[in-house]
């Protein structure tokens, strides 16, 4: 047993670095032809220095906030795509819009706020707050361009399908009575006008709101006054409202436009213009000050509905005097904080209509297989068992009958004795939290561990963990100053030979929901090492003590996960030779932590290819000469979000093989609970292996990162495989179904041979 290095940490780092696979087939280069449709030149660029010897040159590295936006160039780029079906075209522009409310929330609220402080630090690329607010805006905006150039595009193409979103004023006489009975009846009772004079100061606007700014004089009247009036779009109000029968939508805000008298009876209305808001979600308060965590996080909340408002939309063609008057009323940047959109506003809407039943205008239907080794009604605890470990792919194998499965099965055993998890996000409605409520109720001791702070999540957790205190399960809301973003299951079990704990590890949440949408893998295991080391995980949790707690085969964050990978791409530097060459893949979400880059750096430097396949964010810049020319860096974007995290070392050929919940960012591996623990089936190995393949020869869904940090989509030549890694996976899945099913009727047909003779 050979450690990544000894000096730098002890065991748990030794117990992982083993594996003794053979070396896996590397897929040859990609064809790459640039697409007509391809993105320009990413805003993330900057010149790249000469020498090779200062890695910590700002130049080499890329952006964290301009990379992320590339990457929803690349989103949106699916929504331009004549490939794409029509209704996922749409869902595409409706996903960018919701990713850039988020974006306006969360990143450039904090930048505002660092800005705001006076902060002048540099970040690791060479940029100050403001740099960073004013590039990303640049972005910004012409991603909102492309949007709008597309939209009408596609709205054309579905209108020839029977799907019509249209303006109100192209409706028949009969059909705008209809609408305004529908709008007296629904809706009409839930709005509040509010004016707007030296009686009634600028009324409050909420986060996300969509408002009517509306122009009213009285008749024979010069003077004009204001009146501001909120579309109640939620709570069963839906934005697009259908017209008769068909699939002919008017957005409320039109709607309601053109129907101000009902509102403002007796008045003249001049004008109405539309406007919406974005509030600062970076509410936070130090938490190690807080006597009640869930109060402290209500309180946050409430914070955050009153937040600095940090991007006003408006329509296109306002007034410029009432655009003023509204920017300064919410104390924002008339020239830089106002964005005017020309066409259609809060985009996000749209899933309203990509969720139509259309199947000729959508994705091929998809529905998850079960895991060949758990389509017996045998107990899955003893499935594990014989299996020792069993690998599960998401979305390609069901969430339900495994994950979901495991745990209402753990509720109903009477051999088990304790469920223990954690808990970051998951649905409202959760069969999860019923099957731990379930377990409760029948004497097991449940405890399950509670991230409150997880981002627009924080309302629903605190339901969760209401409702699970209240049926006697014990919640624990983690480690003071890190947030608990593992994902673990622990099981503990009366077998047949003693107590025995069963352990899922996965790389996503337990969310039902997204296990349909997100690429995620998991480990079923019954090794008696990450039992272990997940019972040693969840006194960490409960009581945050940390001193000489070890683990010999999980590497948590913060304080081993870094260093092994350090480490471990130290190593696979120091073992590479041209009869043993060196290889490091990665696959996550994000690289943005410097340390990790600048090791990657120099292993390239020494020969060592590296291979990431990064969805989003990534600061390396790929085939530098003499920095990072044997470093590529893909991107796939297709039917599903990627959201595993798979780690691979070469080893010099005592392969290694990690999954968990940490991408390579400086928060994750510093400032939460993370973990992550190897594959050494040979078998699930050889599964991971695949994928990476699969992945990494992708001729439709993957980008190749260039130098100055833009992406060029690989495209398929004559002869090529033309269909997606998604849509490849889908198939493989299907395959090793039919190859277990295969397997069991020869198995059954042996038997009755037997039984026959």
């Amino acid at each position: 047993m050979s450690s990544l290095d000894e000096n730098v940490i002890t065991d748990p780092v030794a117990a992982v670095m083993q594996g003794n696979n053979p070396t896996p087939k590397e897929p040859p280069p990609p064809q790459l032809r640039k697409s007509a449709k391809a993105p320009r030149r990413s805003a993330a660029a900057k010149p790249v220095p000469l020498a090779a010897d200062d890695l910590s040159a700002s130049s080499l590295y890329l952006n964290r906030e301009l990379t992320w936006l590339e990457f929803n160039r690349r989103v949106l780029h699916e929504a331009e795509d004549d490939r794409t079906p029509l209704l996922e075209r749409l869902k595409f522009i409706a996903i960018v819009s919701s990713n850039l409310d988020e974006f306006f929330m969360k990143r450039i609220g904090g930048l505002k706020q660092q800005h705001g402080a006076g902060i002048r630090v540099l970040t690791v690329d060479g940029r100050t707050p403001r740099q960073q607010i004013d590039e990303s805006y640049t972005m910004v905006r012409a991603l909102e361009k492309s949007k709008q150039d597309v939209l009408p595009v596609i709205l054309g193409l579905l209108k020839n399908k029977g799907i019509v979103l249209q303006d109100y004023t192209d409706l028949s006489a009969a059909e705008k009575k209809q609408l305004r009975q529908y709008y007296l009846r629904n809706i009409f009772p839930l709005i509040t006008p509010q004016s707007i004079d030296p009686a009634h100061p600028f009324p409050f606007i909420s986060n996300l709101s969509l408002n009517l700014l509306v122009t009213l004089r009285y008749p024979r009247e010069k003077q004009v006054s204001l009146a501001r009036v909120k579309v109640p779009v939620g709570a069963g109000i839906p934005r697009l409202i259908r017209v008769g029968s068909e699939d002919r939508f008017v957005p409320l805000e039109d709607l309601m436009c053109h129907n101000l008298d009902l509102l403002f009876p007796g008045m003249q209305v001049v004008c109405c213009e539309y406007f919406r808001v974005t509030r600062n979600s970076n509410t936070e308060k130090n938490e190690e000050q807080a006597e009640d965590l869930m109060a402290m996080i209500e309180s946050e909340l409430q914070d955050r509905k009153f937040a600095p408002i940090v991007r006003l939309e408006i329509r296109k063609g306002m007034d410029p005097v009432r655009r003023g008057m509204v920017a300064a009323e919410l104390a924002l940047d008339e020239t830089a904080d106002v964005f005017e959109v020309d066409g259609m506003m809060a985009m996000r809407d749209l899933m309203e209509i990509a969720s139509l039943e259309y199947l000729e205008l959508r994705d091929s239907p998809h529905h998850p297989i079960d895991h060949p080794l758990l389509q017996s009604q045998r107990s899955i605890f003893h499935v594990i068992r014989d299996a020792g470990s069993v690998l599960l792919q998401h979305p390609y194998e069901s969430f339900s009958t495994s994950v979901e499965r495991f745990l209402e099965e753990a509720a109903d055993d009477p051999k088990v004795r304790a469920i223990k998890m954690t808990l970051y996000r998951t649905s409202r409605q959760s069969r999860i939290i019923d099957g731990l409520i379930h377990a409760a109720q029948h004497g097991k001791q449940v405890a399950v561990a509670v991230e409150l702070k997880a981002r627009f999540d924080e309302a629903a957790n605190i339901v969760l963990a209401t409702r699970m205190e209240e049926a006697g399960i014990h919640v624990t809301y983690g480690v003071v100053g890190l947030k608990t973003h593992c994902k673990v299951i622990l099981v503990v079990r009366q077998d047949y030979d003693g107590i025995r704990r069963y352990v899922h590890i996965g790389t996503g949440n337990y969310h039902a929901v997204t296990a349909r949408i997100y690429t995620d893998v998991g480990l079923l295991t019954c090794n008696e090492a990450i039992g272990q080391d997940a019972t040693e995980l969840f006194n960490y949790l409960t009581t945050g003590y940390t001193p000489r707690r070890k683990y010999e085969k999980m590497l948590p964050a913060p304080k081993f996960l870094k260093k092994a990978l350090l480490a471990g791409i130290e190593r696979e530097k120091r073992l590479h030779s041209e009869k043993k060459p060196g290889l490091i893949q990665f696959k996550m979400n994000a690289l943005e932590d410097a340390d990790i880059v600048k090791a990657l750096y120099r292993a390239s430097q020494a020969g060592v290819k590296v291979d990431l396949i990064i969805r989003d964010t990534c600061r390396l810049r790929p085939g530098l000469p003499g920095i990072s020319k044997n470093i590529r860096v893909v991107s796939i974007v297709g039917r599903f979000l990627e959201h595993s995290r798979i780690y691979y070392f070469r080893n010099g050929g005592k392969e290694q093989y990690l999954i968990g919940s940490a991408d390579a960012m400086k928060r994750n591996l510093e400032a939460r609970v993370e973990v992550v623990v190897p594959v050494e089936d040979r078998k699930l190995r050889a599964e991971i292996r695949t994928l990476f393949d699969v992945l990494l020869d992708d001729k439709r869904s993957a980008w190749d990162m260039q130098p100055d940090g833009s992406y060029v989509q690989r495209m398929p030549t004559p002869g090529q495989e033309s269909r997606g890694s998604h849509e490849i996976l889908i198939e493989l899945a299907a395959k090793r179904q039919k190859k277990m099913a295969r397997l069991k009727k020869r198995k059954t047909q042996g038997v009755g041979g037997r039984n026959l003779r």
